[in-house]
C-alpha cells in the first residue's frame, strides 16, 4: 500500500511540473555543451553532461512549481486548469514550497560541481525563472520572458563546459527564446477569454487571436534566421543546415495546424511538434558538432 501511495505521489508531482516537457529545452542545452566542447578541442566528460542534465531538470522543476504556486488561484478558476494538483488540493502549497526549495538547492549543487562561474550565476538564473511566474500580471509579453527562461539553457551549458561565455551562444539563446515565446503565444490563444475575465495579460488578449498567430509566425521565422546566422558563425557542416531545414518545415506544419477559428489541434501543435523540433535539432546539430573542426 505504501509503495502504491508513493508511486501515486510521484506521478502527481511529475504531472505538476510537466516533467515530460523537459525535452523542449534540454536538447538545446546539450547542443550548447557540445559546441563548447568542440570549440575547445575536446569532448565534454560524462560527469559534466550528467551535472548539466541535473541542473536543467532541477531548474525547470523549481520554476514550474513556483509557477503553479503563483497561479493557484487562477488555476482554480480556469476550467482548463482546474484539475491541476495544487488547484484541487491533491498536493498542498506547503509541499510545493518545500519541493521548490529542494529543486533550487539541487540546481546550486549541480552548478557547484561544474565550475565557479556556473555557481555564481545559479541564483541569477533562479531569480529570472521565478520572476516569470508574475509577469502575466503586468505585461502582454510574458511569452518572451518564458522563452528567455528556456533560452538561457545553451549559454548556461556553454558556461558549464568552458567556465566562460562565447558571444555566439547569445544567438542560440535568442533563437530558443523566440521559439518558446512563439509557441507560448499559440498556446495562450486557448485562454484569451479567461485572461480577459481575470485581468491577466497576453498577446492574444491584447491583439486578438488572428494577430497573435501572425506574431507567433514572425517569431518563428526570426528563430530560423538566427539558426542560419549561428550555423554560419560556427562554420558548421551540412548536417546543421539540414537540421535547420527540417526545423523550418516542422514549424510550418505547426502553424498549419492552428487557425484563428479552430484551436482544436493545439495540443498536437504545442506538445508533439515542438517535441520533434527539439529532438531533430539535437540530432542534426549534435552530429554537426561531432564532425566540426575544433
Amino acid at each position: 500500500m505504501a509503495a502504491t501511495v508513493a508511486k501515486s505521489r510521484i506521478r502527481t508531482v511529475l504531472e505538476m511540473i510537466k516533467f515530460e516537457h523537459s525535452v523542449f529545452a534540454l536538447p538545446f542545452a546539450l547542443v550548447g555543451a557540445l559546441l563548447a566542447a568542440r570549440a575547445g578541442g575536446r569532448w565534454p566528460t560524462i560527469w559534466q553532461l550528467v551535472w548539466i542534465i541535473v541542473a536543467m531538470v532541477s531548474a525547470r522543476s523549481a520554476a514550474m512549481t513556483m509557477n503553479r504556486i503563483a497561479d493557484v488561484e487562477y488555476d482554480r478558476r480556469n476550467p482548463r486548469t482546474a484539475r491541476r494538483a495544487l488547484a484541487t488540493g491533491e498536493l498542498s502549497i506547503g509541499f510545493a514550497w518545500a519541493f521548490t526549495v529542494a529543486a533550487s538547492a539541487v540546481l546550486v549543487v549541480a552548478a557547484w560541481q561544474l565550475n565557479r562561474l556556473a555557481l555564481e550565476l545559479s541564483p541569477v538564473a533562479l531569480a529570472i525563472l521565478f520572476v516569470y511566474s508574475f509577469t502575466k500580471r503586468f505585461t502582454s509579453w510574458s511569452h518572451v520572458v518564458l522563452g528567455f527562461c528556456l533560452g538561457m539553457s545553451p549559454a548556461a551549458a556553454w558556461i558549464a563546459i568552458r567556465g566562460s561565455l562565447d558571444w555566439r551562444m547569445l544567438i542560440l539563446c535568442a533563437a530558443v527564446t523566440l521559439w518558446v515565446g512563439g509557441f507560448d503565444v499559440l498556446y495562450a490563444c486557448q485562454d484569451v477569454d479567461f485572461d480577459r475575465s481575470a485581468g491577466l495579460h497576453s498577446v492574444p488578449k491584447r491583439f486578438g487571436i488572428a494577430a497573435a498567430l501572425a506574431v507567433a509566425r514572425v517569431m518563428h521565422a526570426l528563430m530560423v534566421a538566427l539558426l542560419v546566422w549561428l550555423a554560419w558563425s560556427f562554420r558548421l557542416p551540412w548536417l546543421a543546415w539540414t537540421g535547420i531545414g527540417v526545423v523550418a518545415a516542422l514549424l510550418a506544419y505547426e502553424h498549419a495546424l492552428v487557425k484563428a477559428n479552430d484551436l482544436s489541434k493545439m495540443d498536437a501543435a504545442f506538445f508533439t511538434v515542438n517535441g520533434y523540433i527539439s529532438l531533430v535539432f539535437l540530432l542534426f546539430w549534435g552530429a554537426a558538432a561531432v564532425v566540426m573542426r575544433p
